[in-house]
């Protein structure tokens, strides 16, 4: 169990690479193996990279940093954050840092329940279709469970099946959603399996051909939500005015609006690229669900409460995975996820969220205040003297 320690760390930014090190070690309580792994340049070998992709040449790493000072659900966080942007981990953690006076973070998330689409094609009758599939739906459930029974045991496993017809261009096909609980699995392996499993059998009572067969990046089951203060006699009256007002602007102006979701993902991508999750299939869902009512829309939504202070939520669909795929086979994923300390996917999911918030916080709060690049360029800046400094050796 993690002691009592809290993410608030005065100025670690100022301390050194070991300093870091045995505060993250002290907080998480990582063993000596892993405080190895985060001190060697490239934890992961040619071979083991050989493994997860084709043709591999060779290894990119990316600078992995920790944000402090989030309180979410009332426990201290410390959150790795692989990215190579300057300036997104400062302001991920002052913002935190603001948020703690009111109590941090309350985040939420729901059941996880992931669709797969099998779609079929060439059916004569589609009102009768449906109807062989909904009498055959306890079986088709039983097939799909048969590919995991592992999942079913914990509690998971494929729940239920919907049918909609879906009118192309190329003419008409039924959509066959299997929704399924994934647990603390990403789920994408799990549920394409099951897709291609049912598909056969969805054929033979339909009299249809089944095209697809594929998970959804848009899981509007599985949304995660959080919320924080911002205090006005921290950030000041006029800052919170101002912040309502670039926010009505996002809301009504969608080249600003992609900025503002852009800025979003800057903190939930990092948290996925550290702990070994899709941060493409994050972003594809995210940016959906903010054009989901047919206009694309901020993931944030702000206001003023009774006492002034400037309200800060986020809404959105992540699924993340703990278990499964390169969270357990690539050593600075596995690390990752012990200095969070979360237990599964989906307080893995809250602490996204949270950052996600943060982070649109801090730009908003820096483009009313002194502007986006006094800070990004202060840090920008470091990087042309190491690079002026690399060239003269």
């Amino acid at each position: 169990m993690r002691k009592h320690n809290s993410s608030h760390i005065s100025k670690f930014y100022t301390k050194t690479h070991k300093e870091r090190l045995r505060i993250v070690q002290a907080f998480s309580q990582l063993d000596e193996s892993d405080v190895q792994f985060l001190k060697t340049p490239s934890s992961i070998d040619f071979h083991t990279a050989n493994r997860m992709i084709e043709n591999v040449i060779g290894i990119m790493p990316l600078p992995l940093g920790i944000a402090t000072n989030f309180l979410i659900n009332n426990k201290n966080y410390l959150i790795p954050m692989a990215i190579e942007e300057p300036s997104v981990i400062a302001a991920a953690s002052n913002a935190a840092k603001i948020a703690r006076q009111s109590g941090g973070f309350v985040a939420t998330s729901s059941n996880p329940i992931i669709t797969g689409q099998i779609v079929l094609t060439n059916i004569k009758d589609i009102l009768s279709a449906q109807e062989n599939i909904e009498t055959e739906k306890k079986q088709l459930l039983h097939l799909a469970n048969q590919q995991d029974p592992i999942i079913v045991e914990l509690g998971g496993g494929a729940k239920d099946i919907r049918t909609e017809t879906v009118h192309t261009q190329r003419g008409t096909m039924l959509c066959v959603n299997l929704l399924v609980n994934v647990q603390d699995a990403m789920g994408a392996n799990i549920i394409n399996t099951m897709a291609e499993k049912i598909a056969p059998t969805l054929e033979k009572i339909t009299g249809g051909t089944a095209l697809l067969k594929i998970i959804s990046n848009l899981p509007i089951s599985k949304i995660t939500t959080a919320q924080a203060i911002f205090k006005k006699d921290i950030i000041g009256k006029k800052t919170v005015e101002d912040i309502l007002d670039a926010y009505a602007f996002a809301q009504s102006d969608i080249f600003r609006c992609t900025t503002h979701n852009k800025g979003i993902m800057n903190g939930i991508d990092a948290i996925a690229i550290a702990t070994g999750n899709d941060f493409r299939a994050i972003e594809a869902g995210a940016h959906a669900f903010a054009a989901l009512e047919g206009n694309y829309k901020p993931l944030t939504h702000y206001y003023k409460n009774e006492q002034g202070n400037l309200v800060g939520t986020i809404k959105l669909p992540i699924t993340v995975g703990t278990v499964g795929g390169i969270t357990q086979s690539h050593v600075i994923a596995k690390t990752a996820i012990k200095i969070l300390q979360v237990n599964g996917a989906s307080e893995l999911s809250q602490v996204m969220a949270s950052v996600g918030l943060a982070q649109n916080f801090a730009a908003l709060y820096a483009m009313v205040t002194t502007g986006i690049q006094k800070g990004h360029m202060k840090l920008h800046k470091r990087k042309l003297i190491l690079r002026q400094a690399q060239d003269e050796k």
